[in-house]
């Protein structure tokens, strides 16, 4: 059955040559200003002379040689030595010379495995298991399984608020000399509740808890990796992925990359290939007006480079082409998108300057959907999103030697990005996501510019701390607002060894003011800190807090997260 797209998917994603002939002047002058700056670059000789700093000393110095104001001078008398000399028998014997001996630290041991065990408030339970099999030499298994559940218990919601997730992934890897390659396996659980029911409607609770709001995620994976040694194909990567939920929605998704690279006169050239296949079901739509909704793309990407390098300057030309097949509804495009970045030294280690423009198709999914937002309705209409441009030029390098920044200006175009829209209140709800309590997908056609600034300081060799921030600003064609994006994002950070036993972790996140159909989320600060204190080289201890500042804050429309969050336990290194 043929779906018809809602009106934000009405303007189509599409970008032909022509469209792409606007970018060529720009592409042409990133060249010459990086050409320009290589042919100008000189050496300039700096002479640094040390201020003069006086001292009371100088000022009030006395004369070595002081003149005499006594008016009696006292006439000297001439002394005559004699020196009687006597043989005497040496007794002496020198002691031989012991080199002083440096006192040599323990090499660390490193262990193959480790295992993680913790508890905390609102019944939380952290588990993790890695661990590390030598099969033969050059050839390792290994396992890691993570678990991260709570059994909810936030006062201000009207249901339940439980989660659970679970991954297992098994790799295996073999190196040799002229080839090395990966496989893995991964499976996933996670449990989820619609618990954002607005407080506006209590009496709904009981019959949405009788319904039931809870959903389960699944998915597996397989994947394999290959690097290849003086060969011109260098390797690339394929990953089959199963990703479902227990609403009968699910989703196929094959990604290959396979690399090609050559040496052309000293030039590098290469060419990076992309099939990116994506099929997936879910059994109705929001409305309930159809019963079945399919999408399926399939994406074959070609983006061909060279790339020019000295010690003193970067470029790398190139671009993309993707041929798409949307063949649910039998209509094909293709898209040319320009991918070149330049950078320039303009002094060793404090300033380099760079800029590029750059461009996609990128493959929404909903396994991306949902771990990004885990309370999305089984009902989404998926699509692709094709960024026509993102053009960037920023500065980053050093201000002493142990401070380092990076400003960064971006302005990007997208066609049908997609954003996260409450469902509104189905008017005989029949699921436990039709409360208003679940999300639903809307796109739009968005012009977004950026401004980035980070500082970091290394303050010494156990402690370093770290500043960022982002402004955004929107230009949405048929949306009034960007919704559930803020316009303010901010990251503080630091990690500091005090001992070699005690190491320290902070951040703090501050994410500002977002828009819904409905009101304004307001702005949040959330505070995390951790401690690790090694007792030994095998069995260590940790506490963790998390939102320390106690707000339970709207992430999401009507779904405050949990409060004050400690959680406490231990992790053991060995061999088997």
């Amino acid at each position: 059955m043929r779906i018809n797209k809602p009106i934000f998917l009405s303007h189509k994603i599409t970008m032909n040559l022509k469209s792409f002939r606007k970018y060529i002047p720009l592409v042409f002058s990133l060249i010459a200003i990086v050409v320009q700056a290589q042919d100008t670059i000189g050496t300039e000789v700096i002479n640094v002379v040390k201020p003069y700093t006086p001292s009371v000393s100088d000022a009030f110095k006395i004369n070595e040689n002081p003149t005499s104001l006594d008016s009696l001078d006292i006439e000297k008398k001439e002394v005559n030595y004699s020196i009687f000399s006597v043989p005497v028998a040496s007794t002496f014997t020198p002691a031989k010379g012991k080199a002083t001996t440096v006192e040599r630290k323990r090499p660390e041991k490193i262990f193959g495995s480790y295992a993680t065990l913790g508890f905390g408030n609102y019944t939380s339970v952290l588990g993790e298991l890695y661990t590390n099999f030598e099969v033969n030499r050059g050839q390792n298994l290994s396992l890691f399984l993570k678990h991260n559940s709570s059994q909810g218990g936030i006062k201000e919601v009207l249901l339940d608020d439980k989660f659970y997730n679970t991954a297992l992934d098994l790799n295996f890897t073999a190196d040799s000399r002229f080839m090395n390659y990966e496989l893995g396996f991964g499976v996933l659980h996670q449990l989820y509740n619609w618990y954002g029911l607005s407080t506006d409607f209590p009496l709904l609770a009981p019959m949405a808890d009788n319904i039931g709001v809870d959903h389960s995620y699944f998915g597996a994976s397989v994947s394999a990796g290959l690097a290849m040694q003086d060969s011109p194909f260098s390797g690339g990567n394929a990953n089959l992925s199963y990703f479902g939920d227990s609403y009968n929605s699910s989703e196929i998704r094959f990604v290959a990359t396979p690399e090609f690279q050559f040496d052309l006169g000293g030039q590098d050239i290469g060419t990076d290939v992309e099939i990116n296949y994506l099929n997936g079901t879910f059994d109705r739509n929001y409305q309930n007006t159809v019963s079945e909704l399919k999408y399926s793309y399939l994406f074959a990407g070609l983006q061909p480079y060279i790339r020019f390098q000295n010690e003193t300057f970067s470029l790398k030309l190139g671009a993309k082409a993707v041929y798409v097949m949307d063949m649910e509804n039998t209509e094909n495009d293709f898209y040319i998108y320009p991918k070149v970045n330049a950078s320039v030294k303009v002094v060793e280690e404090y300033m380099t300057v760079y800029a590029g423009v750059d461009g996609n198709l990128e493959q929404n999914s909903y396994f991306n959907f949902t771990q990004e937002n885990p309370f999305v309705s089984p009902t989404l209409l998926i699509a692709p999103t094709d960024k026509q441009y993102d053009a960037f030029a920023g500065i980053n390098g050093k201000i002493t030697s142990v401070i380092s920044y990076n400003l960064k200006a971006s302005y990007k175009n997208e066609i049908n990005k997609p954003f996260f829209l409450a469902n509104p209140l189905a008017f005989t709800p029949m699921e436990g996501y039709e409360f208003g309590n679940s999300f639903g997908l809307v796109y739009d056609d968005v012009t977004t510019l950026e401004v980035f600034g980070e500082l970091i300081t290394d303050i010494s060799s156990g402690v370093s701390i770290g500043l960022n921030a982002s402004y955004l600003n929107y230009s949405m064609e048929l949306l009034p607002e960007a919704y559930n994006l803020p316009e303010l994002k901010a990251t503080l950070f630091a990690n500091a060894a005090f001992t070699e036993k005690l190491h320290v972790n902070f951040s703090l996140f501050y994410v500002g003011e977002r828009e819904t159909e409905f009101k304004s989320l307001d702005a949040y600060l959330d505070a995390n800190l951790r401690l690790n204190y090694a007792i030994n080289d095998q069995l260590s201890i940790f506490a963790k807090g998390s939102n320390l500042f106690g707000d339970s804050y709207e992430k999401w429309l009507n779904t405050p997260v949990q409060g004050i969050q400690v959680l406490a336990g231990a992790t053991y290194k060995f061999d088997w």
